[in-house]
């Protein structure tokens, strides 16, 4: 770096993306002092936590980078099949000529994989092992703070002030920690005070939890094993199906909080509504685990930067479930802020890069996201039919599906 000879580097958040980052920063920046802080113990246990998340194939090839990238845990996609319930403008269409759907396949863009799908869990140890084990090779430049909530941060005259019940000075702190919508998701303060995000509530709510499937009669498509995720467009929201190395899938089953048709109905009657909103295509569900309940909104940091803190992942955006891309957006943010500082420039030059180099990935995911999920709250005669037909164009459009199922793999590139 050009203002010292040593990078002080601060991470808060030792989930996926702040993982990333310190390990990437570590390897790329071999001069760099970086300290990882996080709320949670050292010894607690990260492996086990089951939540479905689906990378796509570029954060897989972040991680197999890093080392951290464990195949064996991992379901590949295969294929993705996007349909939509036909609304009653299309009704008498669809009857004779089906439903509006779009597939996409990772052998027609000439890839392994669209991307894969694991626990949490699978995600995150694995990233925290080879931390771990560079902090253990390298412990004069490179510090975990397990164990240690950052209360603040403050911006100082050349640097930035980290207040973990004791006060240490860096010249740049990343805040890679967030959560689910909420007034509470980003709660590290910058100054004693957080600029107004861009937030959104969209009035809905996403049932997570996973379903089982019955054994496909002989000649059939098979389960979901296979690798292919389905996602379902319905007058309450989008709901998804995400294939699990077991057999089983993930599900993410998105309603309406102000009229919701999944809250009263047992298990029983959650499997038999839940074969009725999937296609025909979808292999036949016949077990589903105890669901937990998350409120979808949006909120996004207008920028990323603020003075030496930066924000990425969760903490500059939360984004509807619907593109399945918060993650992956999270990842691209870590490892294009090493990039930056492995090019040697002064660090308030790579945060103005920083700025405009990831705004169009960022801004392009947020409003895909947002006007895909708002479309479901349109009461607009017609707003169902115009989605299925814009689902349907780009089944016919071969370049413009390839082009988004690249976007979606890899970002803006």
């Amino acid at each position: 770096m050009k203002e010292s000879s040593k990078l002080k580097l601060a991470v808060v958040g030792a989930g996926p993306v702040g993982l990333a980052l310190a390990l990437h920063a570590a390897q790329a920046l071999p001069d760099a002092e970086i300290t990882l802080f996080d709320a949670r113990p050292a010894d607690k246990d990260v492996s086990g936590d089951p939540r479905t998340i689906a990378v796509s194939l570029g954060s897989v090839q972040l991680l197999e980078r890093l080392g951290a990238w464990r195949p064996e845990d991992a379901q590949p996609i295969v294929e993705v099949h996007v349909s939509q319930h036909a609304p009653s403008l299309l009704a008498a269409f669809a009857s004779r000529f089906g439903e509006p759907e779009l597939t996409i396949r990772a052998i027609d863009e000439a890839v392994p994989m669209l991307g894969a799908v694991l626990s949490y869990g699978s995600i995150v140890a694995p990233l925290q092992q080879v931390w771990l084990e560079a902090v253990r090779r390298e412990p004069k430049r490179l510090a975990s703070r397990f164990g240690a909530a950052v209360a603040a941060l403050k911006n100082v005259d050349g640097g930035v002030e980290v207040d973990a019940g004791i006060v240490e000075r860096f010249d740049l702190a990343v805040v890679a920690e967030g959560g689910v919508f909420a007034p509470t998701a980003h709660a590290v303060l910058v100054a004693g005070e957080r600029r107004p995000a861009l937030r959104h509530d969209y009035q809905q709510t996403a049932w997570v939890g996973t379903v089982g499937f019955g054994t496909p009669p002989a000649g059939a498509a098979g389960s979901a094993a296979q690798g292919i995720a389905y996602e379902r467009f319905t007058r309450h929201g989008p709901a998804a199906l995400l294939p699990m190395k077991d057999g089983r899938a993930g599900l993410v089953w998105c309603t309406d909080s102000n009229d919701d048709p999944v809250q009263g109905l047992d298990d029983s009657q959650r499997v038999t509504v839940l074969n009725t909103v999937f296609h025909a295509s979808t292999p036949r569900i016949v077990s589903i685990s105890p669901l937990k309940r998350f409120a979808l909104g949006l909120s996004a940091e207008r920028t990323l930067t603020d003075g030496r803190t930066v924000r990425i992942g969760n903490a500059a955006q939360t984004l509807h479930p619907v593109a399945g891309q918060g993650l992956n957006l999270g990842m691209r943010d870590a490892f294009e802020l090493v990039r930056s500082l492995s090019r040697g420039q002064d660090i308030p030059a790579v945060l103005r890069q920083l700025e405009w180099q990831r705004a169009p990935d960022r801004w392009a995911m947020i409003a895909a996201t947002d006007f895909l999920a708002r479309s479901f709250t349109w009461v607009l005669p017609g707003a169902g039919a115009a989605r299925g037909i814009g689902i349907a164009a780009l089944q016919a459009l071969g370049p413009v599906k390839s082009a988004i199922a690249r976007h979606m793999m890899f970002g803006s590139r």
